[in-house]
């Protein structure tokens, strides 16, 4: 009579359900595995395309972010001024300002033929700022950022020329709150102040703009509160800005001081 156990219904069922079971176990750890494996590489893809949006908001040349390195303009002061004007004249003018700023415009208008006068005299010179936080009032148009960044541009070049476009900027200054002057404006304004193309063909590169960036914040810095902010020998001039001949007294004053 044999030892084995003959096998009956019952037992065969428990035998298949026992193996079924198994099956179900290994492949819910081979699930287990695939989802683990699909987790993992969902993040890294969610890392890379992160990595990549915020590589798309930073890298140079996006919009609202200066571009490129810092370039500083020949010729400008150590406290971020574009010097115009003979730089041994006794009395040195220091002007912050906007661009898009409705109350430097008043100012250069009124006081800009004195400011010329003085200058071509030799009786003073100038140290302009020209700072850029009106940007939020040009319709998003950056008109603050981009005017400041081609009248530095063109100071690079050459001071004199920078002052005579800065004039006509103000002369014909946009409303505070419209898109400002276009880009192609800005250009035709600088052909008339005499810049030659291969200067304003560079405008679009704002090579500058690091540099309008870092000296507007160097103005706050220094104490500066809002503008236009006039300065005669380091001294702020508390006079009249916006009627001609305050200032030009007051220039002339220092000059025989």
């Amino acid at each position: 009579m044999s030892s084995s156990k003959k096998s009956t219904p019952t037992t065969s069922r428990r035998e298949a359900l026992r193996r079924q079971q198994e099956a179900q176990a290994r492949a819910t750890r081979r699930t287990g595995i695939a989802i683990k494996a699909a987790w993992a590489t969902g993040i890294a893809v969610i890392a890379v395309m992160l990595a990549v949006t915020i590589w798309a908001i930073v890298k140079p040349g996006s919009a609202g972010v200066a571009s490129g390195s810092l370039v500083t303009p020949a010729g400008a002061t150590d406290s971020g001024a574009i010097l115009v004007g003979n730089a041994d004249a006794k009395v040195t003018v220091t002007i912050y300002s906007d661009f898009m700023c409705p109350y430097c415009g008043e100012f250069e208008r009124a006081n800009g033929d004195d400011l010329d006068a003085a200058v071509e005299a030799g009786t003073a010179k100038l140290e302009v700022h020209p700072m850029a936080f009106l940007d939020a009032q040009s319709s998003g148009s950056e008109y603050s950022t981009r005017s400041a960044n081609a009248f530095v541009t063109i100071a690079n070049a050459d001071p004199a020329l920078a002052w005579k476009f800065d004039r006509l900027l103000y002369a014909n200054q946009p409303s505070e709150g419209s898109t400002g002057l276009t880009d192609a404006q800005l250009v035709e304004y600088a052909k008339q102040a005499g810049v030659t193309e291969e200067v304003t063909s560079t405008f679009a590169k704002k090579i500058f703009l690091p540099w309008v960036n870092k000296i507007t914040d160097q103005a706050w810095d220094d104490g500066v509160t809002g503008t236009p902010t006039v300065k005669i020998n380091g001294e702020t001039f508390t006079g009249d800005l916006y009627t001609a001949g305050a200032l030009a007294a007051a220039i002339e004053q220092a000059a025989s001081a």
